[in-house]
């Protein structure tokens, strides 16, 4: 590879590298951690940020794609530009892509971890309504029996 098609290579991965860094911040500025998915209205929202989220992955992945033979030739070529100034910066750009990317990951484990806890509650409540109905159910035959007795009578009678 020439000199000159190095560096269109490095400056079109760049490129690509920023507009990742930039989606992968809006990703970090939709995080669904820190909302409440036990109400209805916190469902909601959830699902409006889940499909927000889907949209900034959709095109992570794009660009993802776009990039991948970028860096394989960048990878080939790596003992030429191991000194190039322009690669240090791309490589340190590489760096904070897989920094956020990590941060990222971390954040999403919490959200999985805080809807499996809310569906976890969610299930205890209904479970909690299902068992005191039945206990409510026994109490009302207990209290008050069906009064099959009383109506033979009143019709014989």
């Amino acid at each position: 590879m020439t000199p000159t098609t190095l560096d269109e290579v490095l400056l079109e991965y760049r490129a690509g590298l920023e507009a990742e860094i930039s989606l992968l911040h809006r990703l970090e500025r939709l995080d669904t951690s820190r909302h409440d998915a036990t109400t209805h209205a916190g469902v909601i929202e959830l699902a409006a940020l889940a499909d927000e989220r889907e949209k900034v992955m959709a095109s992570l992945v794009s660009i993802e794609h776009t990039l991948k033979p970028l860096r394989a030739q960048l990878v080939d070529a790596r003992a030429t530009l191991q000194g190039d100034e322009t690669f240090q910066k791309v490589a340190a750009l590489h760096q904070q892509a897989g920094d956020l990317v990590a941060r990222l990951l971390a954040t999403d484990s919490r959200s999985l971890q805080a809807l499996k806890d809310a569906e976890h509650a969610r299930r205890f409540a209904a479970e909690s309504m299902e068992k005191g109905e039945s206990t409510l159910a026994a109490y009302r035959r207990v209290v008050a029996p069906p009064l099959e007795g009383a109506r033979i009578v009143n019709r014989k009678g």
